[in-house]
């Protein structure tokens, strides 16, 4: 069986002044700092080339954050970057909105609001997973078909599909509290494969001293 690893990559910190939960709206840039975010995304992935990684692949989210996020590393490693619509950010009720605590407080909200473990108010999280694990074993078949075995990808995503995809990858529910999410701006949760089987989850943080000044809005 070939070896391979997929990369789950969060894009950096988007300019975001008035705290829009901006699910999958367009044009929602990074700011100075997500764009110094990606830069050392780069740095990460080239480091890890250097050290003797194939990384061979790479893929992005079609929205405008994950593609920026995705430009530094697809010009460290000279990649093209492929579109994968299976690995954009959730559905979510209350996309575009600002301030979505105090919508919470609207009786015309609450229907959305009946079912927490589902969740009620977006895409189911299995059905995320479903989409995401998709991507993934394309992903990893493409990387070894170009690289061969030990092959690696990286697909550049959104915090709470990456997030569901390792809960239900270490056999975790998929339910949880949005302030817990391991999954930081410009993380990543690696994947690591013997065939088709799934055989470790590993996790690092490239931007962990850039994190102090970072907008991080739960559910963007």
């Amino acid at each position: 069986m070939s070896a391979a690893t997929v990369h789950l990559l969060r894009h950096g910190e988007v300019l975001n002044p008035d705290k829009v939960l901006y699910g999958r709206l367009p044009e929602f840039h990074l700011s100075e700092l997500g764009r110094a975010m990606a830069e050392r995304a780069a740095e990460y992935f080239a480091a890890q080339r250097d050290a003797g990684a194939n990384i061979v692949h790479l893929a992005a989210s079609p929205l405008t954050r994950a593609q920026e996020t995705a430009a530094p590393t697809a010009k460290a490693l000279s990649l093209e970057i492929e579109t994968d619509e299976r690995i954009i950010e959730a559905e979510n009720h209350f996309e575009g909105l600002s301030g979505v605590k105090g919508h919470l407080r609207r009786p015309r909200h609450w229907r959305y609001l009946t079912n927490p473990l589902r969740p009620s108010w977006g895409e189911p999280y299995r059905a995320q997973v479903e989409r995401m694990m998709d991507a993934v074993g394309d992903h990893r078949d493409r990387a070894v078909s170009l690289g061969g075995p030990g092959a690696q990808a990286v697909l550049v995503s959104h915090q709470l599909p990456i997030w569901v995809t390792r809960l239900a990858a270490e056999n975790k529910h998929l339910w949880h509290d949005p302030r817990r999410r391991q999954c930081t701006l410009a993380s990543v949760t690696s994947l690591d494969f013997e065939g088709e089987r799934l055989v470790a989850v590993r996790y690092t943080e490239p931007c962990a001293d850039l994190l102090a000044n970072a907008a991080n809005i739960p559910g963007a």
